[in-house]
């Protein structure tokens, strides 16, 4: 019986497997980069062990550190998440041979299923070679690896050296192995994929499908199982191929095989040899506790003969810091509060307080709800995600209760092309117009207790507000009996430090208003403020000239490194608009910034390996 477990990753699963191992009764081991001294996961386990260093290549992705963790702990088992080195066969070759339980699949499966142009060898796939301009569309694919890193679609033969070169880099920076291949990219196909589940006697199970087909830069936004409207055939062909897999490579533990669904038909894309971020979807929806079953299975126990039946449907969504309005640039900064309403699962790697920083990927949780049908599940999820705490920086919050209630995922009418068809829409701003003055109210309330009104007649105060990119400005009184505003059909009925409530229009509102400053002061410029869904920042009552840029700066959009400036790029070179001057990797992902215009440039700032923060001048581009 395994009686302590080290998990060789960090953030939500390695929370998610530390709760499974309480339950069990087994003791837990975490290993933590010097970033990460601090986070939750180094907290919520019995011990904790540091990997000296910053980036992953320095600590998560060195086996040689984390066996030597194992032992110095005294674990007897490694169990390796997802990401990071959970489909390295050296790692897992490394972890039996120190004499130590792996919670993973043999070796030798790894290796012949982690790589995805192996797995398609052994599934007789060839991969394309020479392309021409009769294979366009292709996909730029990582050969390790997952979560949409190392990807690239190239629609014009020109643009292929430079996607091979990025997301080699890529790929090489999240996994430490830059192989890359080429494959035809299916248009708008759907993803769908078949959970495994595999024991030492033989028996695999294949636990229904998931339909992941919400995506952004090639990872999952919205999963949801089981898939629906696929007909009864292609369920049978689907789960009849992931089974096949695993048999040709005599599968142990935990996997996923994944496909591409267009014109009812299945394309294999690659099988995962580890636990995938959306595996509480099938564990919702199969009552079952998938990480338990891994550990059940690595001590031996046999599976049975046939899986439980399937009951309802749960819908899961990944909430990141991102701003999916600026091309998903990731959010650093503190996550000050989240919560979610009873109901639906939060699997987190934060709590209240915590630092989200720029070396991992930005996946604050994921919220999963469960109900009898879709419909129930996608109403009670959007619901709660829309009722859900979320202070801290920008997140795709709205985006997601937005894509949940859109006419065509309502419909399971989805697939792979859905952002690119809808983002524009789905990422309008739609603030509350009575957030900026709810947030004044409050901030006012909470001075009073100083004095806040006046003996005599005054002009009305005067607040300013950053919200959805545009600046607010609102205006009240505040006298003896109470405060008092001019906005047309709005009237105030009560005002408290964290809660005001409005009667606009004849409708009672409530306005939930959270504040939060560096300096500690409340109401203080610069302060963060949220009210319901909406995030403000107070704002000076008249602008700084000097905080302005000259016109053509490229800012950077999140702290990170420059890994690259475009080659043969200097001072006085003539750019166009769109036009890639830099490369910043942050949060495992390479990010592009480009000429704003057409133009000179007039200043390079940006030098590589130069660590930057956000808003940093990059550079600037003169217009013509």
């Amino acid at each position: 019986m395994i009686a302590t477990v080290l998990v060789a990753n960090r953030g939500e699963i390695a929370c998610r497997i530390f709760r499974t191992c309480r339950e069990l009764g087994i003791r837990t081991v975490a290993v933590y980069a010097d970033a990460d001294g601090d986070a939750l996961h180094t907290r919520v386990a019995d011990e904790a062990v540091r990997l000296p260093g910053a980036t992953p290549a320095e600590t998560y992705l060195r086996a040689d550190l984390i066996v030597k963790a194992a032992l110095a702990a005294g674990a007897d088992a490694v169990h390796p998440g997802y990401g990071f080195l959970s489909e390295n066969a050296d790692f897992a070759r490394a972890v039996r041979d120190a004499g130590l339980v792996w919670i993973g699949p043999p070796p030798r499966a790894i290796e012949e299923m982690a790589s995805k142009t192996r797995a398609k060898e052994l599934m007789g796939i060839e991969p394309l070679g020479e392309v021409t301009e009769a294979d366009l569309p292709v996909l730029v694919k990582a050969a390790a690896g997952g979560g949409g890193r190392g990807m690239r679609v190239v629609r014009r033969l020109e643009e292929l050296g430079a996607a091979l070169e990025g997301a080699r880099a890529e790929a090489a920076s999240a996994f430490g192995d830059g192989e890359v291949f080429v494959e035809p990219y299916v248009v708008d196909g759907r993803h769908v994929e078949v959970q495994i589940l595999a024991d030492t006697h033989g028996t695999v199970w294949a636990l229904g499908t998931r339909d992941c087909s919400l995506q952004r830069r090639h990872q999952k936004v919205i999963e949801e199982a089981p898939a629906p409207g696929l007909s009864a055939g292609l369920e049978r062909e689907l789960h009849a191929l992931a089974v096949r897999a695993a048999r040709a490579v005599s599968y142990i533990g935990a996997g996923t095989v994944e496909f591409l669904v267009a014109d009812g038909r299945a394309h294999f894309l690659e099988m995962n040899t580890r636990l995938q971020v959306e595996h509480p979807v099938t564990e919702a929806v199969f009552g079952l506790d998938l990480v338990a079953e891994q550990i059940r299975v690595a001590e031996g126990h046999a599976l049975a003969d046939a899986p439980p039946p399937v009951r309802g449907h749960a819908i899961e969504a990944r909430l990141y810091a991102e701003d999916p309005a600026r091309d998903w640039a990731p959010q650093t900064g503190t996550l000050h509060h989240l919560a979610v309403p009873e109901g639906v699962r939060l699997d987190t790697g934060y709590a209240d307080g915590d630092g989200i920083g720029v070396h991992y990927d930005p996946m604050l949780a994921k919220v999963v709800a469960h109900a009898p049908t879709r419909g129930e599940a996608l109403r009670r999820l959007a619901g709660a995600l829309e009722r859900a705490a979320v202070h801290g920086p920008v997140t795709n919050r709205d985006l997601l209760v937005r894509s949940l209630r859109h006419e065509e995922f309502a419909a399971a009418r989805m697939d792979t092309g859905f952002y690119d068809r809808h983002l524009a829409d789905l990422t309008a701003p739609a603030p509350d117009p009575h957030a900026p003055l709810a947030a004044a109210l409050a901030d006012a309330h909470g001075r009073s207790r100083f004095g806040g009104w006046r003996n005599l007649p005054s002009q009305p105060q005067v607040k300013r507000y950053a919200m959805a990119g545009e600046v607010h400005e609102v205006r009240y009184l505040h006298t003896r009996t109470g405060f008092t505003t001019e906005t047309p059909g709005v009237r105030i009925v009560h005002v408290g430090a964290r809660l005001v409530v409005l009667d606009v229009d004849g409708v009672r509102r409530r306005y939930e208003v959270a504040r939060y400053s560096d300096e500690g002061a409340e109401g203080a410029e610069g302060a963060e403020v949220h009210v319901n869904a909406d995030r403000l920042t107070a704002l000076p009552r008249f602008s700084d000239p000097a905080a302005q840029h000259a016109p053509g700066s490229l800012l950077a959009p999140m702290p990170g490194t420059v890994v690259k400036v475009a080659d043969g790029l200097v001072t006085g070179s003539s750019v166009r608009s769109g036009e890639p001057i830099v490369w910043l990797e942050a949060m495992k992902m390479q990010h592009r910034i480009s000429a704003p215009t057409t133009g000179t440039l007039t200043a390079l700032h940006a030098v590589p390996g130069q660590q930057v923060t956000v808003g940093a001048l990059l550079a600037v581009v003169d217009p013509d």
